[in-house]
């Protein structure tokens, strides 16, 4: 299903924008009332009606017509861009709500979206009405729901058809670069192929061609049900986040239901694999994994993967979860504590001719306290010397804020726990530190300071600009320095937000070398507004719920302390790692509506250290090129990313029996090098301890046991190994 798609895709990259309001600091917490706010919006005198839904099934209601207004009156004069509404906005709306709906252009006609046209420039007339405000969504969600049932209807002949399999034919996976069908037969023509795909993906992992049409009549089936569950609410959240996603990707509105699944997300108390999910296509997708899950320390689940079925236990049967609702999909795989459950995945990275995978995880409660940092050292024979260096991993941004409000000493936070493990490390005479945040995808704004202090003198990290050009400085006061020695910093693409203000400021004062892939790039901060605020007399339709949904608003950007935004742009590494993505893949500048980047004077306290000397910085990029050229395992990375990159372009893929085999049997070959090339947790390190049914709960959690000290020579993760190459010529350089 598709309702929840835009709802989820903000989320995972960076879950500062929730915790914008959750810094657990009250001076940079930016009160609702003190929003900077503007007179765009004006409600019109006029009630026209722009569409005739008297006869249609789903239609809006007084109450959703109320919330619009709501709605549309915070984004248009609240939100950071300061942008109006009008045709040009009324055109993105069109073109999200299309694209939300029908995003492959497999259910639509092209006579369909003919007729929607005539709504293209009329949206923003219709949203400024206190009345009929939102006809025209719900006119063309009913014509969606149409063609649904129509196809999947047909679908039932199309699967009765003999497929032939040795016929040299081709799909076009990615159907954005296609037209929408110009009649049902055309129509036909391309599900013919959708489903002659599916079969032929049965055919090679071993399924019968009855039991592959079997399960697909079970799939559309069960499409066909969870469409008809589509509620009033439903559309609403669609079209008002097709409205929002033209503002920016971050702004976005939270039913009264998805609402409550986001807050208690963010108490990270659920019972389940840490993941959150969404919907792109009919797939369940992950649009984040978070940090101390099952998923994520099972290193096999990444974000934007497809979950196409899902098992209970050890021995229960795989259900097949396309065209599911994404609540009912997330219901299936949570479940309690301990228990076993497994999913077979897409694997994101592999493009259009994935295989299936299977992972088995047992569930937990994800909690803080499983992000917690860790420490390892590494050991490095020179000859008849050797030597140690520091990696502490950082997984998120940490703060336990009832602990730090309560005066707690020692609250659990990453700084904490950091500064804890600098001592040891210092203890342990390693000869310099790095610290990895790849996949760090954010957390707190206070510990990104607090982190940073730790290793810097003093000074401003992060700078927070509003609407209004009001600027807020946040520089480092509870902590003070801890380590003042030689330091690599660690980035990848799934470093965001709080990773990427720490990185920026390590950069930023010349205190360390930054290495391995640019950071996402995201450079705004939301506030989470509760709609019943502004509207205290409206009823709640829904007593199962504890509000009438919430905005996620965008209303701030931050700025790195020398005035550089990292919006778009992230943070760039002073050394760059190969990398499996091009430079707009998978990063805040991938959005259309994303912010754009740009730059503030630098902070009045912001005093670079000049630690690492520019012609230091040109020795180390120098003594990397050089290993380019003559480290075979370089070689490979580069080649093998190089194909990653590739095999993600390549969206057509052959229905020919045998040349799709050829083409998966190589792919296989090429995603096991790679992955034996990057992961970052050693298969020998890692030993995890699964708990069954019935065992000791307290033997039994999911916590990796990484080796104290690792030999340099067994580490096959080459993006560390790097990083310690260059933290050693660093080291030398410096003595």
């Amino acid at each position: 299903m598709f309702l929840m798609r835009k709802f989820l895709i903000a989320i995972p990259v960076a879950i500062l924008a929730a915790w914008a309001v959750h810094w657990g600091v009250e001076k940079y917490q930016q009160q609702l009332e003190d929003m900077p706010s503007a007179d765009l919006f004006v409600l019109s005198k006029e009630n026209k009606i722009f569409a005739d839904v008297d006869s249609l099934e789903l239609k809006p209601t007084p109450h959703h017509e109320r919330k619009a207004t709501t709605i549309v009156a915070l984004i248009v004069n609240r939100h950071y861009k300061r942008m109006s509404l009008d045709d040009k906005v009324s055109e993105m709306i069109w073109d999200n709500y299309i694209k939300d709906l029908d995003e492959n252009r497999l259910y639509l006609l092209q006579s369909d979206i003919d007729e929607f046209k005539k709504f293209k420039y009329t949206l923003d007339d219709e949203l400024r009405q206190e009345k009929n405000n939102l006809n025209s969504a719900y006119f063309i969600y009913n014509r969606y729901i149409k063609r649904v049932l129509e196809r999947l209807e047909r679908n039932k002949t199309l699967l009765k058809e003999k497929f032939d399999f040795t016929k040299d034919e081709y799909f076009e996976t990615d159907r954005k670069k296609l037209p929408f069908p110009k009649d049902m037969q055309e129509a036909d023509n391309e599900w013919r192929k959708v489903l002659k795909n599916s079969i032929l993906e049965g055919k090679l992992s071993g399924e019968k061609l009855e039991e592959s049409v079997s399960k697909l009549e079970k799939r559309y089936e069960n499409f066909r049900k969870n469409l008809l569950k589509t509620t009033v609410e439903d559309v609403f959240q669609t079209y008002m986040n097709a409205l929002a996603m033209a503002y920016d990707p971050h702004t976005n509105y939270f039913s009264p239901l998805n609402a409550d699944n986001f807050n208690n997300s963010m108490k990270r108390s659920l019972e389940g694999i840490g993941a959150v999910l969404g919907s792109e296509n009919d797939y369940i997708v992950v649009r984040e994994v978070r940090p101390g899950g099952p998923a994520f320390k099972s290193k096999k689940i990444f974000k934007n993967d497809k979950i196409i079925a899902v098992a209970q236990g050890d021995d229960g049967e795989m259900v097949d979860i396309v065209g599911w609702r994404v609540d009912e999909a997330v219901q299936l795989i949570r479940g309690k504590k301990g228990t076993v459950v497994r999913l077979k995945i897409l694997p994101a990275r592999e493009g259009a001719a994935a295989k299936p995978i299977e992972v088995r995880m047992v569930r937990e409660k994800i909690t803080f306290e499983e992000q917690s940092a860790t420490k390892q050292i590494i050991e490095i024979e020179e000859g008849k010397k050797k030597r140690r260096i520091g990696i502490i991993s950082i997984p998120a941004f940490y703060i336990n804020f009832e602990e730090y409000r309560e005066g707690k000493k020692d609250y659990k936070s990453t700084t904490n726990d950091v500064k804890k493990l600098l001592e040891e490390l210092k203890a342990e005479k390693v000869e310099g530190i790095i610290v990895d945040l790849r996949y760090n995808g954010g957390g707190s704004l206070k510990e990104a300071i607090d982190l940073t202090s730790l290793f810097i003198k003093g000074g401003a990290v992060v700078q927070i600009k509003d609407a209004n050009g009001r600027i807020s400085v946040g520089e480092t006061e509870d902590f003070t320095q801890v380590y003042q020695g030689p330091l690599v910093v660690m980035t990848n693409r799934f470093s965001a937000s709080a990773s990427e203000i720490f990185a920026g400021a390590i950069q930023d004062y010349k205190r360390g070398v930054i290495v391995g892939e640019s950071t996402y790039g995201k450079g705004t901060v939301q506030n989470v507004v509760e709609l019943a605020r502004f509207m205290p007399n409206e009823p709640n339709p829904n007593p199962n719920s504890n509000g009438i949904g919430q905005l996620n608003l965008t209303v701030s950007k931050y700025y790195r302390a020398s005035g550089s935004s990292v919006q778009n742009k992230g943070v760039v590494p002073d050394i760059l790692l190969p990398s499996p993505f091009e430079a707009n893949e998978l990063s805040e500048a991938s959005y259309p509506t994303s912010l754009p980047w740009d730059e503030i004077t630098p902070a009045s306290s912001f005093k670079p250290t000049n630690e690492v000397k520019s012609k230091t910085l040109i020795s180390l990029q120098n003594n990397f090129q050089k290993r380019l050229k003559t480290d075979e395992d370089l070689k490979k990375l580069i080649a093998n990313t190089e194909k990653a990159r590739q095999r993600r372009k390549e969206t057509l893929i052959s229905l020919n029996e045998a040349k799709r085999k050829a083409e998966k049997e190589k792919l296989e070959k090429e995603r096991k090098e790679l992955e034996e090339q990057t992961s970052n947790l050693e298969d020998e390190e890692i030993k995890t301890e699964e708990k069954k049914e019935g065992e000791n709960e307290e033997n039994t959690e999911n916590k990796p046991k990484i080796k104290p000290v690792e030999q340099y020579k067994n580490i096959k993760d080459l993006y560390k190994k790097n990083a310690i190459q260059i933290l050693l010529d660093l080291i030398k350089l410096n003595s």
